[in-house]
């Protein structure tokens, strides 16, 4: 009974978002939340995903969630249950619990400090310095507006922009940017036997972790008092956290892939791996976005998924090279998996983001499997491992690099074409007004088969289009 209680102490302590707050005010984050909004609030937090508020009970953890539409043909989408007290809250205060407001008299400008009192002759960064107590700190707004509520976030203070940039840059590792340069770059001046395989396992870490959140719904930490440094996943859920399972399954995957297939050290490739995941998890728990709780369970998650598939990684390869049925079982097994994931949940970022993660899939396998019918880019044989790791030259970086912008912008010609084709195609079909572009691709029988179709013609062009073109130009 007494372990028992240590457990659950332990999972509302790692669950806690104050432990993410401090966790963030260590690392110089504060936000300009107003202290007499929050003061009596130890016993309970109103706080919302992106920054309005909602209520946090000491012993319920849960939160109930109604679907709510907002007129007729309008996908609904997802809304807490608040009391009147604290709606009434809600609608006084600004994204993220802030209360600094400004107002302009006789050419002055008037703020409002953290005790209520108004504060003439200041201006807002001057004021909110102020209120911080940390002279110097720097004031900056998430770099992108969420992509579900178009909310663009709450001014924040920094003090250490080190730590600022290196968490920005770790968090990036995680995001569609990193993933369209990466793999690439893998396949076209690395390796492409190990690049397939590593999508391979990316996408299976990633379709998993999405599901996941969206079968348990929990939300993210309350803002107030985590300060929102990111805001564009806030309307997704949060456990695990996929960032933290794809910052666990690729680099380590990388390396079991790549150690004994080409010399380097152990300890350098097992250091660099582990560096890597470290930066991705403590990043999300530095943007507000994950508890510790929900970084821990995608690590271990992420974990028990590559115990499981790494061994039966031979299999699966060779049945989408050489079997005669694996284009038909590919596209099949991958939109029928599409299919189940956006029935877990009303709209979000999530669904498209894992109709967007299938395709690749999908293309990359079909377009592997088109290669080895063809005889191209056959993988080495045995007696020609392992590789060596070529002196670094001026004409070997320069080379990759070419092939990297050519190759990039090869796919993101692909994809604006494909979007230009395929939204107005499939809205035709469907019947769906078409007007308005992002109404309409928060219908699942638009995004699901947009997304499929255009992020499966990039992943076919990344191994059969491109590697062609370089041939073709002789930069293979």
């Amino acid at each position: 009974m007494e372990k028992s209680n240590r457990f659950v102490e332990l999972y509302h302590y790692l669950q806690d978002p104050h432990l993410v707050a401090r966790f963030q005010r260590f690392c110089g984050v504060h936000g300009t939340f107003s202290r007499t909004v929050c003061a009596g609030t130890k016993d309970r937090t109103h706080s919302q995903n992106n920054g309005a508020c909602h209520h946090h009970s000491a012993g319920n953890e849960g939160e109930n969630l109604a679907v709510i539409g907002a007129g007729e043909g309008e996908i609904p989408t997802r809304k807490r249950v608040i009391d009147s007290e604290v709606a009434n809250i809600s609608e006084k205060l600004p994204q993220n619990g802030a209360v600094v407001s400004t107002a302009t008299a006789g050419g002055e400008t008037v703020g409002l400090g953290s005790n209520g009192r108004r504060v003439a002759g200041a201006t807002e960064p001057e004021q909110r310095e102020k209120e911080s107590g940390a002279p110097g700190c720097s004031t900056v707004k998430p770099r992108r507006k969420n992509s579900l509520t178009g909310d663009a976030g709450q001014e924040f203070l920094i003090q250490n922009r080190f730590l600022y940039y290196m968490f920005t840059f770790g968090t990036e590792l995680g995001n569609e940017l990193f993933y369209i340069t990466f793999f690439p770059f893998v396949i076209w001046s690395i390796d492409a036997f190990v690049g397939r395989r590593l999508i391979m396992v990316w996408v299976w870490v990633m379709y998993l972790g999405q599901c996941t959140k969206d079968v348990l719904g929990w939300s993210r930490p309350a803002s107030p008092p985590v300060v929102k440094v990111e805001v564009f996943y806030n309307s997704e859920y949060s456990m695990p956290s996929t960032h933290a399972m794809s910052g666990t399954a690729i680099p380590f995957s990388l390396f079991f892939m790549t150690y004994g297939r080409w010399e380097y050290s152990f300890t350098l490739g097992f250091s660099l791996a582990l560096c890597w995941c470290l930066l991705v998890c403590v990043s999300r728990i530095y943007m507000g976005m994950h508890s510790v709780l929900d970084v821990i369970a995608g690590v271990v998650y992420s974990s028990l998924i590559l115990l499981f598939f790494l061994p039966v990684m031979d299999l699966i390869d060779d049945f989408n090279l050489t079997c005669r049925y694996a284009p038909l079982i590919i596209i099949s097994l991958h939109l029928g998996l599409g299919l189940f994931s956006f029935t877990l949940d009303t709209w979000s970022t999530s669904r498209g983001d894992t109709a967007q993660i299938l395709g690749t899939g999908a293309g990359i396998a079909l377009a592997s499997h088109v290669n080895h019918y063809l005889g191209l880019m056959p993988d080495p044989t045995p007696d020609q491992l392992p590789f060596t790791t070529p002196a670094l030259s001026a004409s070997l970086f320069g080379v990759a690099v070419l092939r990297l912008v050519l190759g990039v912008l090869v796919l993101m010609t692909t994809r604006a074409l494909m979007k230009t084709i395929t939204i107005p195609a499939v809205c035709w079909v469907f019947r769906v007004p078409s007007a308005d572009v992002r109404k309409a691709r928060q219908h699942m029988e638009v995004e699901l088969p947009y997304r499929y179709i255009v992020y499966g013609a990039v992943g076919f062009n990344v191994v059969f289009l491109v590697p062609l073109l370089f041939s073709y130009i002789h930069l293979s």
